[in-house]
């Protein structure tokens, strides 16, 4: 628990929130926290609307009996659940194999509208590919997402065929993994991306503009952009 590489307080992070009425406050609690309940408490009560996790980075098995009350809380308040699956190169990884999105089972039992970040692909060429074990799961959990971020680049790419086809697209959600670098050369390398669609998308000088217009550019329908929004209104 007290392993990692990066530390935000949620504190930091619910003062942007004040302070900026367009930023939505995602903060972290480990659910091994001898405090976890009352710290999930706390940031609720202060406005915040997600949970974001490296599993395995931050070394949590999301699946522990032990951890149900959590989640249980969790799901009550409407809390979305942003969880990293898949390989992770930004970061150190303290236990590889949660990066498999079976360790997320628990919080989507409990109810938890969970996000899979990344589709669950590869970072780099020898990590494990668990984005066909995700697409199992969607059939098993009407409260999993997904979303594309990172997805323009050359290795995580490889699920873009897999993700834009019906109905896993219908569970899409944008994300842009900012600040990690855009530039669609996976895409378009890998025949999702025409080239003049490429080269008019690099114009952009911002880098999330530029997220934006390449993934519409490979078919991405205006809905994945706008779903995140319904998920926080429903919640």
């Amino acid at each position: 628990m007290d392993s990692g590489a990066m530390y935000v307080p949620n504190d930091y992070v619910l003062k942007l929130a004040r302070e900026y009425s367009e930023f939505i406050p995602a903060v972290a609690i480990h659910p091994a926290r001898s405090d976890a309940l009352d710290e999930l408490d706390r940031c609720l009560a202060a406005g915040s609307r997600v949970l974001k996790l490296l599993p395995n980075c931050q070394n949590i098995n999301c699946s522990l009996p032990c951890f149900k009350p959590f989640w249980d809380r969790v799901a009550e308040n409407g809390m979305l659940l942003l969880a990293h699956t898949g390989g992770e190169l930004t970061l150190p990884v303290i236990n590889a194999a949660y990066a498999d999105p079976l360790t997320l089972q628990l919080p989507l039992e409990c109810r938890v509208k969970v996000i899979a970040a990344h589709c669950a692909g590869r970072s780099c060429l020898n990590d494990p590919d668990y984005t066909d074990q995700l697409l199992k799961m969607f059939s098993l959990y009407p409260n999993l997402y997904d979303d594309n971020s990172a997805l323009n680049s050359p290795v995580r790419s490889r699920a873009l065929h897999k993700i834009l086809k019906p109905p896993v697209v219908e569970r899409i959600i944008h994300g842009s993994d900012y600040p990690i670098p855009v530039n669609g050369l996976g895409p378009f390398l890998r025949g999702q991306l025409p080239f003049g669609a490429w080269r008019r998308c690099q114009r952009h000088t911002n880098v999330l503009e530029r997220d934006y217009q390449l993934k519409r550019a490979m078919g991405f329908p205006e809905e994945t952009f706008t779903r995140l929004d319904r998920l926080l209104t429903a919640a």
